[in-house]
């Protein structure tokens, strides 16, 4: 789904879609397998922790959501712009990235959780 792109960032092609909805997200079995295959053991340890994807010129964290199909990233319709529904490339932050994005935007970990 995703390939390496630059030293911060992934490089991946998906169906986005405004929705209405706070936060974007992608299908939860699409977001667990990510995860663990971005973020593994070396960065965000929890599997529910979001993914961190630049979309256009925003960042933003992305949940896991059963009702999303494969394949697609729903956004907030305020996101959506004039352009969308449409494929389109977004870009996903690596580990370190994503851990410093994290943190600098003020998402809290649990007890149980880490960031590289």
């Amino acid at each position: 789904m995703f390939e390496s792109f630059s030293n911060s960032y992934y490089v991946g092609r998906l169906y986005v879609k405004p929705e209405s909805r706070d936060i974007p997200a992608i299908n939860e079995a699409d977001h667990e397998e990510v995860n663990a295959h971005v973020y593994g053991p070396d960065g965000v340890v929890r599997t529910d922790a979001p993914l961190v994807m630049k979309l256009n010129n925003s960042h933003v964290p992305v949940m896991g959501d059963a009702s999303i199909p494969t394949g697609t990233l729903a956004v907030p319709s305020a996101m959506g712009g004039t352009n969308l529904p449409a494929e389109q490339s977004v870009l996903l932050a690596k580990s370190d990235r994503a851990a410093e994005l994290l943190r600098y935007s003020g998402y809290r970990f649990g007890d149980d959780s880490q960031v590289a």
